[in-house]
């Protein structure tokens, strides 16, 4: 298959994520989700006026109205780069961070996102690459061209083996990945993020990931999007062979809630993002009680700001965006946190 019809296909099939990640038969199949078994500490006497309790907070180097990040959802097509445009418009006005999806699809096929630093001029904006693209020949270069297009503020490097495991045309050659992260690290001028995609970063891959210097880490554990029940719905997975392949894997992965006291422990010194399956404020809030610095939302985020007829509503995910940030407040407001956890 030519490099160029292969870019093409997973320009493709960018569109088609996007319309399965809305699908509830996508999602993590639970009965209760994991963060509902956290309970943050209930103060009945806060000695504080709700209107002051502020939730800022710093983050490469800029200050956000609450540690939110948009994790990267999509990118190399004209309704990527319609939901990215948007998307930046958004967060920037609501003082919160973004990453962009991958952006090797949109490189190879010369889609410039520098669009996107003009809109966020204030905020964090945070480039994409796969792990596999990374430790491929130019792997390097095509990182540094993935940061100068955006002129961001850090590159996220997403490991996804179940995801591209579960793709028909998936990479699953894994050697060198560690090695290609040890080098952008050194070579980077930016900091690197290293993010799971839905199956979580376990302890000791944590820990592997900051002895070579990696100080940003996604967490991105199961309960929110679920990258193996997305590809085994395309219909090039539609086949009985590859749906019972796949069967018992669906779910697989570490829950987020379970893993970040976890990860924690195992660095103590390293940012902590918490993403996958973060639904509120409330659950963002839960997120930092369990260790987490920073908490990442993608598929809500989608949700409140695409309709279903695919018509951009910003003013929607801005209107929901300040509810999480006053659902944050509140908890903690009733919680006497973050900093008297």
């Amino acid at each position: 298959m030519s490099t160029i019809k292969s870019d093409k296909q997973a320009a493709e099939r960018k569109d088609i994520h996007l319309d399965l990640a809305k699908s509830e038969a996508t999602k993590t199949d639970m009965h209760i989700h994991p963060l509902d078994h956290i309970d943050l500490p209930h103060c009945a006497l806060p000695e504080r006026n709700l209107i002051d309790v502020r939730t800022s907070k710093a983050f490469l180097g800029k200050t956000l109205s609450m540690p939110l990040l948009i994790t990267g959802m999509t990118g190399g097509t004209d309704r990527a780069d319609r939901i990215n445009l948007a998307l930046a418009e958004v967060a920037e006005s609501e003082a919160i961070a973004l990453g962009v999806g991958s952006q090797r699809a949109g490189l190879a096929h010369g889609r410039s996102q520098r669009e996107m630093r003009a809109l966020m001029p204030k905020m964090p904006l945070i480039g994409n690459l796969g792990g596999v693209q990374l430790a491929k020949s130019g792997g390097l270069a095509l990182a540094q061209r993935a940061i100068d297009d955006l002129e961001a503020d850090a590159i996220a490097i997403h490991l996804n083996p179940l995801q591209e495991a579960s793709q028909p045309e998936g990479e699953t050659d894994w050697r060198g990945i560690l090695e290609a992260l040890d080098a952008l690290v050194h070579k980077s001028e930016v900091p690197v993020i290293v993010k799971e995609v839905g199956a979580g970063l376990s302890p000791k891959i944590c820990k592997q990931l900051t002895a070579i210097g990696v100080r940003i880490l996604d967490i991105a554990g199961k309960s929110g999007t679920n990258w193996a029940r997305i590809e085994a719905a395309r219909p090039e997975a539609s086949d009985t062979r590859t749906q019972a392949y796949l069967a018992p894997f669906l779910d697989w992965g570490h829950n987020t809630a379970d893993i970040m006291p976890l990860a924690r422990s195992a660095c103590p010194d390293s940012c902590l993002i918490g993403s996958g399956g973060i639904r509120d404020g409330l659950d963002i809030a839960r997120i930092l009680y369990l260790g987490g610095d920073m908490a990442g939302m993608a598929g809500p985020v989608l949700a409140a700001l695409e309709t279903d007829t695919l018509k951009i509503d910003q003013q929607a995910l801005a209107d929901m965006i300040s509810i999480w940030r006053d659902q944050l407040r509140l908890a903690y407001f009733l919680s006497d946190g973050p900093q008297n956890w």
